[in-house]
């Protein structure tokens, strides 16, 4: 069987990169099996993740211009090869089943390009973001847009999304849930002693770093004994703006931005609480690792992903954006190294049901179903 992954790179460190390496390699494992991954921007760069060495890379050269909408007239150029070269790259490969991982410009010409073979489409983000611009949309364009959007949706054969909660906002009906797996699973798990609380991902707006550092300043002279860790890169002007929060705050011996890592489990192993102030999510990969290392969890009720993997068992559900309730949450979490273990306990027991034979299975039956 032939399958052909698209994703615009694989070099940067990510939630939807380290999936498609999990996916990738377990498929790659089934000799019968011919997996490749096509990037629009590698740029000639090493994948950050470990990848089978029976898996074939093509880079097709499109480079969009990553700092502007794709529809800017300096990506829309772009267009017309991009097309051209990934239909010439289908025909060649003639896959048996085609899927598209990130949410770039190939998403709305996929369908339409090569239509005898069977294409799916993952969805990474929640569409709980469009909700008032589909109410209230401020152009005729965004209008018309969202239109063509939901229209594109529904010519693929599938729609993958990551939680029942996400099926409400898609018009078509050919979607299925199939979740993110856990990417790794611990022999260990965390001690619970160190006084470590833990927070990582991409350093952008969306993930609400700067709220943790607020809530951080409300908690830090009743418990100065305790850290926050943040792990991930981002735009360094954005970096730099969230230090100067901690520094504006003097929480800098006690809250430290540590760039990105290779060993986020280790770092996790270490820490005691794993801590998420997120606007929006859809289902974090992150929250898995962090149950399969035994780690509470302390999260907003963001829409949607953490209420699909958080419960009262393993960790805290806050209201959004309530920054005291968190405060007082994790106040009450430091004080209490009992109800920390059975959390820690519980979570592993969850993480469980999100191992990659699991998730894996559902993805066969998938690509099986839909090879002509």
């Amino acid at each position: 069987m032939k399958v052909v992954f698209f994703i615009d790179q694989v070099y940067l460190y990510g939630g939807i990169e380290r999936v498609l390496s999990i996916k990738a390699n377990y498929l790659a494992k089934d000799t019968a099996n011919i997996i490749h991954i096509v990037t629009t921007e590698q740029k000639g760069n090493t994948p950050c993740y470990d990848f089978s060495s029976s898996i074939t890379f093509t880079d097709l050269d499109i480079n969009y211009h990553r700092n502007k909408s794709y529809f800017h007239p300096k990506n829309v150029t772009k267009l017309p090869r991009h097309i051209s070269k990934t239909k010439q790259l289908l025909k060649k490969i003639k896959p048996d089943v085609v899927i598209v991982c990130s949410h770039s410009s190939d998403t709305y010409f996929m369908p339409f390009i090569v239509t005898y073979i069977p294409k799916v489409k993952e969805f990474h983000y929640s569409k709980s973001i469009e909700v008032e611009k589909r109410k209230n949309p401020k152009s005729n364009f965004k209008k018309f847009f969202l239109k063509f959007a939901d229209y594109v949706e529904s010519k693929y054969d599938t729609l993958v999304v990551l939680n029942t909660d996400e099926q409400a906002y898609y018009s078509s009906n050919n979607t299925v849930v199939i979740p993110n797996p856990l990417t790794f699973y611990p022999e260990t798990k965390a001690s619970l002693q160190n006084k470590i609380v833990l927070a990582a991902g991409r350093i952008a707006p969306v993930k609400g770093f700067d709220l943790l550092i607020d809530i951080w300043e409300k908690i830090a002279n009743s418990r100065p004994d305790w850290q926050l860790h943040i792990y991930g890169d981002g735009p360094a002007p954005y970096v730099q703006q969230l230090q100067q929060q901690i520094d504006a705050k003097n929480l800098n011996h006690i809250v430290f931005l540590k760039g990105s890592t290779a060993q986020i489990k280790e770092k996790m192993l270490d820490a005691s609480i794993y801590a998420m102030t997120s606007h929006n999510e859809c289902f974090p990969l992150v929250l898995l690792e962090a149950q399969a290392c035994g780690l509470p969890i302390i999260a907003y009720d963001c829409p949607h992903g953490p209420r699909n993997i958080v419960s009262e068992k393993t960790g805290v559900l806050v209201e959004h954006y309530n920054k005291e309730a968190y405060s007082e949450n994790l106040l009450q979490l430091f004080n209490d190294q009992e109800r920390l273990q059975r959390m820690g306990t519980m979570a592993v027991n969850n993480s469980q049901n999100y191992t990659v034979d699991k998730i894996m299975t559902k993805w066969n039956h998938l690509i099986s179903t839909l090879k002509k």
